[in-house]
């Protein structure tokens, strides 16, 4: 019984973990899809950016002005800076990068390899000598890791100036002193453990759409299951990620 019941997940993490091993052999290895590849960063990019501005806003200042309130009860309005700085480039802009990557890139290259899959597509491909690793994973994983890096930098500054906007105009901070508290707790090595952050998130979650949507079995409704899976299973390892890297980023960047 127990071993029926770890059957299962076990040959699904080693054929995942064979999946990320083919991807980073066939990354280096010609030839390349640079049409797919210039196709899926396009399209990656056009089903995230507005989720990603219409969160950014709201997280970053909903965040800022709770703080703030705070600060300016206690007579330290002037260090709000700071608090928006740490917020928007090391926590609110690589969860909002791992919220669009998940929610929208994620579930669209996994839904399109899913119907390419139970159309018996990959297998014709592997029939005329056509590796899909290297034809449609590898251009799927780079666009949503370059994507989420963009991403990530479009947040940061979106909820910086969201939160100037607020802090200064709706809660009275002088400019200046917004401007001069940024760089008081976050400074170069805070933003790369970040960009890292956004690297791996859109890394991973381009690793476990693809594997999802080349492991489908069934008809129509397999798809469907197969992009609920790729949100709940790309959210876990988002946030195992983050809360990973930052405890090592503490260390390394405290």
């Amino acid at each position: 019984m127990t071993e029926t019941v770890w059957s299962k997940p076990a040959f699904a993490i080693g054929d995942f973990v064979v999946l990320i091993g083919e991807t980073f052999a066939a990354m280096v290895r010609p030839p390349f899809a640079w049409r797919e590849l210039l196709d899926q960063i396009w399209f990656v990019a056009r089903v995230s950016i507005v989720p990603t501005l219409v969160l950014s806003i709201p997280y970053t200042v909903l965040i800022v002005f709770t703080l703030n309130i705070v600060l300016i009860e206690v007579g330290a309005g002037d260090l709000s800076g700071a608090g928006a700085a740490l917020a928007s480039v090391t926590q609110v802009g690589p969860v909002v990068t791992a919220i669009v990557v998940s929610g929208a890139a994620a579930t669209a290259m996994c839904a399109d390899l899913g119907a390419r899959t139970i159309r018996e597509e990959i297998d014709a491909m592997k029939v005329i000598g056509v590796d899909p690793v290297q034809a449609l994973v590898v251009p799927r994983v780079i666009a949503a890791t370059f994507v989420a890096l963009m991403l990530y930098s479009v947040v940061a500054v979106v909820g910086l100036a969201g939160s100037y906007f607020f802090v200064v105009f709706i809660q009275h901070v002088t400019p200046g002193a917004f401007v001069a508290g940024m760089t008081l707790l976050t400074g170069l090595p805070q933003v790369v453990v970040s960009l890292v952050k956004a690297l791996l998130f859109g890394l991973s979650a381009g690793l476990i759409a693809c594997y999802k949507g080349l492991h489908v079995g069934g008809g129509p409704t397999a798809v469907g299951n197969a992009v609920n899976e790729t949100v709940v299973f790309a959210f876990m390892a988002l946030f195992l990620i983050n809360i990973l890297a930052t405890a090592f980023g503490v260390k390394v960047a405290p």
